[in-house]
């Protein structure tokens, strides 16, 4: 059966700052890294990015400050020119698209939430919420049917009538995502949407925003400089470095194979067995393998703790959410990941 399309595709994707990017890039000499091209007077913003992003996947990107984590999901949204490659969207080449149609891409597929919430001081939450259904024209009373149905979706209902300045910092950021949410896009970027808020605040709308995707099923990208956040959210992770994505992979993977030193140093502080799943390292079970009580494949190894100390059995049965078995978790290879190994 053939697979679906990806939703995003990018295809070598350089964004460069300088006097003249694209002359420069078509005779650079690609084992030329971030730093040989910066002393020729170019900064390379997003260097040689390859992507794809499926439907209804929450892919996180993150990195440092100035790791071009920010330049690349402008880039996937043209808000920024890019200096060569292609970006496909739904099929579409996004370079091709004239202003209008970019435009008309945008307004009927995309919604982004930044980190600054840009709401008009002036309206209300309502009048915010249906403000891009106002730019694209729609019916008075269906807009407002429709901003009272995202409003009450993000758990603002009875603070229709208020102005952003009567609301938490928490508050306005869920005014922010109601807002993108209220032209129902297929496709959500958020570049560090939790940010300023504080810890409490911050887990709150972590919560909010894990439900309203299982809710919702929206293609993601999310951008953070957080571990933690990245771990809780993403399907996968892409780490960025000077522009380079370095690795992308599912949390489970980057934990247990950075595929490079700079990965390796980012997550030395994360604790594996926190991370790593179940499903993520059991292998297919051979005939006449004892099974008996099985764990689930979205249980932690931390959270398996216990079981793994006191079940002897060398292969445990692991099992999905419909209870149907899906291999085999070795136990010692888990107990090297709880407790470490013995190397």
């Amino acid at each position: 059966m053939a697979q679906p399309d990806p939703v995003i595709s990018c295809r070598n994707v350089w964004k460069l700052y300088g006097p003249r990017p694209e002359q420069y890039l078509a005779n650079l000499d690609q084992s030329r890294g971030f730093d040989d091209i910066r002393a020729d007077g170019y900064v390379s913003a997003v260097r040689d990015v390859s992507l794809e992003i499926e439907r209804g996947e929450m892919l996180v990107v993150m990195g440092l400050s100035g790791s071009g984590k920010s330049t690349l999901v402008r880039c996937l949204s043209r808000l920024i020119e890019i200096t060569s490659g292609d970006i496909t969207v739904e099929g579409q080449d996004l370079g091709s698209l004239s202003e209008k149609e970019l435009i008309d891409l945008r307004r009927s597929k995309m919604g982004m939430v930044f980190q600054n919430f840009g709401l008009l001081p002036h309206r209300t939450v309502l009048e915010n919420v249906a403000f891009p259904l106002e730019m694209r024209g729609q019916d008075r009373h269906e807009r407002r049917d429709r901003a009272l149905e995202v409003i009450e979706l993000v758990g603002l209902n009875g603070r229709e009538d208020y102005f952003p300045r009567e609301l938490s910092g928490g508050q306005q950021q869920r005014v922010g995502i109601a807002r993108s949410l209220a032209i129902e896009p297929d496709i959500w970027f958020l570049d560090e949407p939790f940010s300023a808020l504080d810890p409490l605040i911050r887990r709150e709308m972590q919560d909010e925003f894990l439900r309203l995707q299982a809710m919702l099923g929206k293609t993601i990208v999310f951008i953070t400089h957080d571990f933690d956040e990245a771990l809780r959210l993403a399907d996968r992770i892409a780490i960025m470095k000077d522009g380079a994505v370095e690795q992308c992979d599912t949390p489970d993977r980057i934990v247990l194979n950075p595929a490079t030193p700079y990965v390796a140093k980012f997550i030395e502080d994360i604790e594996a067995a926190r991370v790593v799943h179940a499903g993520a390292i059991c292998e297919p079970m051979e005939a006449g393998t004892p099974t008996g009580d099985p764990v689930s494949s979205k249980a932690t190894i931390h959270s398996l703790a216990r079981r793994l100390v006191s079940d002897d059995r060398p292969i445990i049965p692991v099992a999905d959410a419909s209870g149907a078995l899906v291999g085999g978790l070795n136990r010692a290879a888990a107990l090297n990941i709880l407790l470490g190994s013995d190397e």
